[in-house]
């Protein structure tokens, strides 16, 4: 048996959830999520815990099996607690702002470039050099910061541009001859 997917789902308070053939609905706090499944599953509610079961040992069943219920988990935390996703930005003259509820990030290039979220996600800069997105489907969030680091990527020579908190960035060596002075004899 799967050791994720035989894992109980712990429902907090104030969530509430319904089980449809092939859909699961999650309602919480912070909004709402819809999480589509393989009906041959089934999503069982036992004393404030969700079980997520499969029908027989095939090879289709268990590869599902952990994948609905990492799925299903993320949507009872979106809704509860959210996600959000740090970003920094590094580099000399590189800043972030709000524009409304848009991105403007000014990252080296001739002109700023504006991110708009899509509905669910949202920015937040609590320094110019630092980029918070938020929202409750842990895909569209994780999606949208992949996007806004793909703008500038961290340069391997120097590390300038968008990066994710706390990300190493491998730093390559520069070019031999760039020590100065002349080939010794």
């Amino acid at each position: 048996m799967s050791r994720i997917g035989k894992q109980p789902i712990a429902v907090p308070n104030g969530v509430t959830t319904t089980v449809e053939s092939g859909l699961f609905k999650v309602k919480g706090p912070k909004g709402e999520l819809q999480v589509p499944f393989n009906s041959a599953l089934s999503i069982r509610e036992e004393n404030g815990a969700l079980f997520v079961e499969r029908p027989s040992d095939r090879q289709d069943h268990r590869a599902l099996h952990g994948l609905t219920r990492t799925l299903v988990a993320n949507a009872v935390k979106g809704v509860s607690d959210g996600y959000t996703i740090n970003l920094e930005l590094k580099g000399v003259g590189y800043r972030a702002k709000l524009s409304g509820k848009a991105l403007e990030l000014t990252i080296g290039y001739s002109h700023p470039v504006v991110i708009d979220p899509p509905a669910g996600v949202s920015f937040t800069v609590p320094e110019p050099t630092k980029i918070d997105v938020t929202g409750i489907d842990k895909q569209l969030v994780g999606q949208v910061a992949a996007n806004v680091r793909r703008v500038r990527k961290p340069d391997a020579y120097h590390g300038k541009g968008v990066r994710f908190a706390g990300e190493k960035i491998a730093l390559k060596a520069g070019k031999a001859g760039a020590t100065g002075g002349k080939g010794k004899k």
